[in-house]
């Protein structure tokens, strides 16, 4: 961990504003309502930073970051007319107008005397003729690509009004070989795609990780020995911790939102698949829900409170649907009403939504709906798919898909609308995906 921090230090972001060309208005011109039913993209120039090989470099992630978000439609690089020389000057503004720019991001970056890398961008408001935001950050070479993705969350939060998602990793399971022998791995990427690193070697089958909301630390299912086991991973050190031992588990367990305690679901002697909570510090477990039906895939609400579970207890083979509770085991009372089997509730960071996996009608299905249940919305219908997982600002979900005859699962995003879905790139098959907080 001193030696990710050490890293994160490195990185840290100087609000300089380099030299201030202008006055910066209270309130720009520019802006994207988030909160509207259907969002046109905004039309963004975003020019190739300065300095040779690295800019371009870190101005494509940016650019790409942006584009993939489904807010921002970035400007062909062929229909600019300015080319930007020296980005502390003022751009002409009437270039760009001309071309419906009406947001502009130039930048540089460049090496320092110690060998750190620096990075530098400013936001225009063309039509206002303003400067709306500019900052310099600093990395060594290996967090290079996090200087890319750190800018475009500045630029996403100054356009919005909303924090970013994408100076972000995810972890997932890496699948590879023949389907009937197929080796599991943990693995863990940048949200884009990028930079995979193997944090297992596949000897066993590992399921279900699943990020802390605070510290970049995992937990995760193995069935090393043969008998599920659950551990705790930090994924800079590798260092990892045995949580016990549960045989009568079938998902990983999921944090609370201080990291103090992970839920899960255990089947006991009795028979009967309950809801569990752990203490991490002192291992002991408290017991709550104590039902004769499935109870299963419990998840907190962002601050602490409630609980969502699905459970068969309305009755009808398998037809399990979602519940809340306190999270005490209390006001345990069902929220969904809709004709099909749920699983996998997930509450959404910032509190107001619960996403979930639907079947119905011989489809899986991707949605939301409010926390009393109301308002469900399914975002995205396939073959099969699975396994919601939230970006830490709740506008994106992340999910595994397994089409027909593709010989195994590949992740997908999706953002609230429905509308702007992306396939991930994976160089192998990939599933069980788990959004990390934002990088700090």
């Amino acid at each position: 961990m001193k030696k990710f921090l050490a890293t994160l230090m490195m990185i840290g972001a100087v609000a300089t504003g380099f030299c201030a060309l202008a006055t910066l208005p209270a309130r720009a011109l520019v802006e994207i309502n988030v909160n509207k039913g259907t969002i046109e993209p905004l039309p963004i120039a975003i020019t190739d930073f300065q300095g040779e090989g690295l800019g371009p470099e870190i101005s494509g992630i940016v650019e790409a970051d942006l584009k993939r978000s489904g807010l921002f439609a970035p400007l062909d690089h062929g229909a600019f007319i300015e080319k930007i020389s020296n980005p502390d000057m003022a751009p002409r503004f009437d270039d760009w107008k001309v071309i419906n720019a009406q947001a502009l991001v130039t930048g540089r970056v460049s090496k320092e005397a110690d060998g750190r890398i620096r990075a530098e961008y400013r936001l225009w408001d063309t039509f206002a003729g303003q400067q709306m935001a500019g900052e310099q950050f600093f990395a060594n070479d290996a967090n290079k690509r996090r200087i890319g993705h750190i800018i475009a969350d500045a630029i996403y939060e100054r356009l919005t009004g909303e924090k970013g998602y994408f100076d972000t990793r995810v972890v997932f399971i890496d699948e590879s070989g023949a389907k009937n022998a197929r080796k599991k791995r943990l693995a863990i990427m940048d949200q884009d795609g990028a930079n995979v690193r193997y944090l297992s070697n596949g000897s066993s089958i590992v399921l279900t990780p699943r990020f802390s909301p605070n510290r970049q630390e995992i937990t995760y299912m193995s069935y090393e020995g043969g008998q599920p086991r659950v551990y705790l991973l930090q994924i800079e050190t590798g260092q990892r911790e045995l949580v016990g031992n549960f045989p009568g588990m079938t998902f990983a367990p999921r944090f609370s939102p201080d990291g103090q305690k992970v839920i899960m679901s255990l089947l006991r002697d009795d028979g009967n698949s309950n809801i569990f909570a752990m203490d991490l510090r002192s291992r002991t477990t408290t017991r709550l829900t104590n039902s004769t039906a499935i109870d299963t895939s419990p998840s907190y609400s962002p601050d602490g409170s409630q609980i969502v579970f699905t459970s068969d207890r309305g009755g009808g083979s398998g037809r399990s649907q979602i519940y809340v509770m306190g999270a005490d085991g209390s006001n345990q009372h069902r929220i969904s009403f809709g004709d099909g089997v749920y699983s996998t509730p997930v509450w959404s960071p910032r509190g107001d939504l619960i996403a979930f996996t639907k079947q119905s009608g011989g489809q899986f299905q991707i949605g939301v709906m409010r926390t009393d249940g109301s308002g469900e919305r399914i975002l995205s219908t396939g073959f099969q798919q699975e396994g919601p997982t939230w970006a830490p600002n709740g506008r994106v979900l992340m999910f595994f898909r397994e089409a027909p005859g593709s010989g195994g699962p590949k992740l997908f995003s999706i953002d609230l609308t429905g509308r702007n879905e992306q396939s991930i790139p994976t160089a192998n098959f990939a599933s069980d995906p788990a959004w990390s907080p934002l990088l700090e």
